[in-house]
This record gives C-alpha cells, sequence and structure tokens, in this order.
C-alpha cells in the first residue's frame, strides 16, 4: 500500500510505503521533522498533518491520502483506458430511450453492474465482460431496451442477425 502526500506550504509532497518515511522540511531540507497535529481532512478521505522541523523550528502542513489503482478497460482494439461510468450509463439511457425505464432503475442497474466489476478485484477487465453484464441487467429490466443495447453492442450486421437475436429471446419466454 503506498500513500501520497502533499503538503499545501511550499508545495512539498512525499511517497511513502507504509510506515517507512521521512519528510524533508521544505525550507532547510532537514529530514527531522515531527508531527504536532494530525487530523481528518477531506470528508475523511485523507489526513492533514501539522509538522514542525526540529532543525530550524518552521512548520508546515502536509496532507496523506490513500493511492488507489485505477480499473483498466481493455478495448475490442486491445488498447486500455480508464473505467468509466459515464459510458455505461450512455449506452443505458440511450437503450431506454422513450422506454417505462426510469432514472432510478438505470442508476440501481448501473450500480450493480459496477459493484459486479469491481468485485472481480481485478486491474484489467475486457469490454465484453462488462457488455455481457449490461445486456444481463437490460434483459431483466426491458427487453426492448436490452435488444436495441444489443445491436450496437455485437454490431448487428443485418437483418438476419437483428432477428436470430429476436428468436433467441422468444424462445426464452
Amino acid at each position: 500500500m503506498w500513500l501520497v502526500q502533499q503538503g499545501v506550504s511550499l508545495n512539498c509532497c512525499i511517497v511513502r510505503k507504509q510506515e517507512e518515511m521521512t519528510v524533508k522540511c521544505p525550507y532547510c531540507s532537514a529530514s527531522d521533522t515531527k508531527v504536532i497535529d494530525s487530523r481528518p481532512a477531506d470528508e475523511n478521505s485523507s489526513i492533514r498533518r501539522r509538522r514542525q522541523c526540529e532543525k530550524c523550528k518552521k512548520r508546515f502542513t502536509t496532507y496523506e491520502k490513500l493511492e488507489t489503482m485505477p480499473l483498466m478497460v481493455i478495448k475490442k482494439d486491445r488498447t486500455r483506458e480508464t473505467y468509466d461510468r459515464s459510458k455505461i450509463e450512455d449506452g443505458v439511457i440511450r437503450s431506454c430511450h422513450k422506454r417505462p425505464v426510469s432514472t432510478e432503475q438505470i442508476n440501481a442497474m448501473i450500480d450493480e453492474i459496477e459493484n459486479s466489476v469491481f468485485n472481480m478485484e481485478e486491474k484489467e477487465v475486457e469490454t465484453s465482460v462488462i457488455g455481457e453484464l449490461v445486456m444481463g441487467k437490460l434483459k431483466s429490466l426491458d427487453e426492448v431496451a436490452y435488444v436495441r443495447f444489443a445491436s450496437v453492442y455485437r454490431e448487428f450486421k443485418d437483418v438476419n442477425t437483428f432477428m436470430e437475436e429476436l428468436g433467441k429471446l422468444l424462445k426464452n419466454k
């Protein structure tokens, strides 16, 4: 686990692993500093530390927060990009256009999909995995929205492919 600290005064930045850390004074560069006050900051997402240099006696502030690795999505062309919830939202909203599906239902569905993806505890996930999760949820939410999403996601080439998907849907009823 890596932690990053950024100082407000004099733009001091420190990276540390677990408890191994020396904070250099931004004024005199001495490594002998002590923490004189700590408190939660940014709605408990970081810790604000007030420090004092033992050599020059000047004080400065650092902020400590957990640095997380972003989830990477592997696209069809094998390129990678960071996970972006809004991309799923856009596709689902387009699929549900003029359908009796509420915003709350869409958000709940996307939350479930997102939880499934993050519970895989993988650093990278393929778009095909996300797409199949979306289609599974849409199928039970609204069949028309499911077919709309599937037609774009699976890149139906012609009417026959579209009809095959409708046939599968009707067969499962």
